[in-house]
């Protein structure tokens, strides 16, 4: 038996199985159904299944030969708070939330590869341990940080992890692998400033919390351009402002908010500590109190060579070298894999989904993950497996 005699009809199983997760969505840490499902399917097909990690994790153990070796192979499980605007019958049944990233494909994918690799049974050539791991609360809330906190890597040993994100825009079945930075550190920020209110009328007799924080918006867009290095990539972005209740009134409190994206801890640092610099200026400058809260997010997300390499050859060999992109640019956006990649080596791909026209990129409410690359999907992750833990 080989691979592509059982494919399809592997694949058009698993399409249904990804159509059923995209109608149920379920939001991060309470993806019970998506964990339930994930964990009988792989003992249903004879894998060892391990459940608890970060609440609703699973995590799916397959040995062949005596090897030592051992890889992982991610999958994201969680879906957004966003309201669905498809009306296909698949759509989701739950009001204000749907799968908008494609992690409904994105599992449906790994649960294919691992029944493929039990069909192929020795077939798939390859000797060590390849750990499944089904994550939770990819979407913002860093599952993938408390998978690593609660012991996924002294329980689950492996020398590479693997991931792998579908990628509107991108041509279906391509696939880029590129090598160092490939997404985003993101951070938030939340800056109160408390002033004295007064009349608006009459200025003069307090401080103006709008004022300074009008100052603070156009200040902090010289963080990037002109304390950053041009080079060197990054965004700070005030997402929103929040001031008063009133036409005749001077505020005593205003409240920014927002986002600082870069691929540097180094240039993390720098952010933060310019943010705070500033902040003490314009609170001098304007007479009025401010507070900033900094919170770290997902770290940046860097394929190191080793598995990178290995990436781009298993990508070469399923869908041809002139469907390899090995220098797009990275993506300001985030992702958590960050917190597996920082601990053991890692590749994180980008698999083509086709146009984005439409309204269907990612986090659209008119998104969909496209079935037919669900085969491309498959194969990469059993080749994967078969290079990195090729015999001696």
């Amino acid at each position: 038996m080989n691979l592509s005699g059982f494919l399809p009809e592997l694949a058009a199983r698993i399409a249904t199985l990804r159509r059923d997760l995209h109608a149920h969505p379920e939001l991060a840490f309470a993806e019970t159904r998506t964990s339930a499902l994930v964990a009988e399917h792989l003992k249903s097909i004879g894998i060892e299944v391990h459940t608890g990690l970060a609440g609703t994790g699973v995590v799916g153990r397959l040995q062949r030969g005596t090897g030592k070796r051992a890889i992982g192979l991610r999958a994201d499980m969680d879906a957004l708070p966003l309201p669905e605007l498809n009306t296909f019958p698949h759509r989701s049944r739950h009001e204000g939330r749907m799968h908008a990233c494609g992690h409904d494909g994105h599992t449906a994918m790994l649960l294919g590869a691992a029944e493929a690799l039990m069909k192929l049974g020795n077939q798939a050539n390859f000797d060590g341990t390849v750990y499944f791991i089904f994550q939770p609360a990819e979407e913002h809330e860093g599952g993938g940080r408390v998978m690593v906190e609660e012991g996924l890597f002294e329980r689950f040993p492996m020398q590479m992890v693997f991931g792998l994100h579908n990628w509107p825009g991108l041509p279906a079945g391509s696939i880029a692998a590129m090598e160092g930075p490939i997404m985003a550190g993101a951070d938030r920020f939340e800056i109160t400033i408390t002033a004295r209110g007064a009349h608006a009328a009459m200025p003069h007799q307090g401080t103006d919390a709008i004022l300074a924080g009008a100052a603070l918006v156009q200040a902090l867009q010289a963080l990037v351009s002109r304390a950053t290095d041009p080079q060197d990539a990054a965004v700070v972005s005030v997402t929103r402002f929040h001031a008063g209740h009133a036409d005749n009134i001077l505020p005593e409190q205003a409240v920014l908010g927002g986002t600082v994206r870069s691929f540097r801890p180094e240039l993390q640092d720098a952010l933060e500590q310019g943010m705070a610099r500033i902040c003490n200026g314009i609170e001098t400058t304007h007479r009025v109190r401010i507070e900033l809260e900094y919170v770290r997010g997902y770290p940046p997300t860097i394929n190191a060579p080793e598995p990178t390499f290995v990436s781009r050859e298993v990508a070469r060999q399923v869908v041809g070298g002139e469907n390899v992109l090995t220098h797009l640019k990275p993506s300001m956006g985030a992702e958590d894999f960050s917190y597996l990649s920082s601990v053991v080596p890692g590749c994180y791909v980008w698999l083509g989904n086709g146009p984005g026209e439409g309204g269907c990129m990612l986090h659209s409410p008119h998104y969909d993950f496209n079935d037919a690359i669900i085969e491309t999907g498959i194969r990469y992750w059993v080749r994967l497996v078969e290079k990195a833990l090729a015999p001696a």
